[in-house]
């Protein structure tokens, strides 16, 4: 199993942190794993994107030009990347700030509510764990144990006691994903 990510949105969404999660999850899991960010130097506010591949073969490069899934947290970043999601892949995003949803025919389109979801529960923050929910129930490439040491490993120690937020914010992203 190969799983080739792009994850995009502006800074200060989450981004690179929904993709330090992941990348953890698989080295918990004794997976081959990249973490490999891109950011203007506006970063909060300007684009940031993070490529993430999670396998069980070692990875020649973090460098892509298609990606297995596409999740997507602005427009921006759906103009940019809908195009580069393989063929029968997947394209995951939140339709908050999505004026134009994607099109493409030849793959599976999925939306999750992250941001109004989040708003629900009553911090903003999470919205970005509602989206990995999200794609964790389409492709559950790591398991939910390993998720929590990956929160564990990825947050500092000082905000560990936001971990089950995190986690009861996967959650809800599991069970409100929906096909477009």
């Amino acid at each position: 199993m190969t799983e080739e990510i792009i994850i995009a949105g502006f800074g200060g969404q989450g981004v690179l942190s929904m993709g330090k999660i992941l990348a953890y999850s698989g080295v918990m899991q004794n997976q081959e794993v990249t973490w490999y960010p891109s950011y203007g130097p506006e970063m909060r506010g300007g684009t940031a994107n993070v490529t993430v591949i999670v396998s069980d073969d070692r990875i020649s490069s973090p460098i892509l030009n298609e990606y297995d899934t596409a999740i997507i947290l602005n427009q921006q970043s759906l103009d940019k990347f809908e195009s580069k999601v393989k063929s029968g892949g997947l394209l995951l995003y939140d339709p908050n700030g999505i004026s134009k949803p994607p099109t493409r025919k030849g793959i599976k389109i999925f939306q999750v509510e992250g941001t109004e979801e989040a708003a629900k529960m009553g911090n903003a923050k999470i919205f970005n764990m509602i989206v990995l929910g999200g794609f964790l129930k389409l492709k559950p490439i790591v398991k939910m144990e390993n998720v929590k040491k990956g929160l564990e490993k990825s947050l500092p120690e000082r905000h560990h006691n936001l971990i089950p937020l995190n986690l009861q914010a996967i959650k809800k992203g599991m069970e409100i994903v929906q096909e477009v």
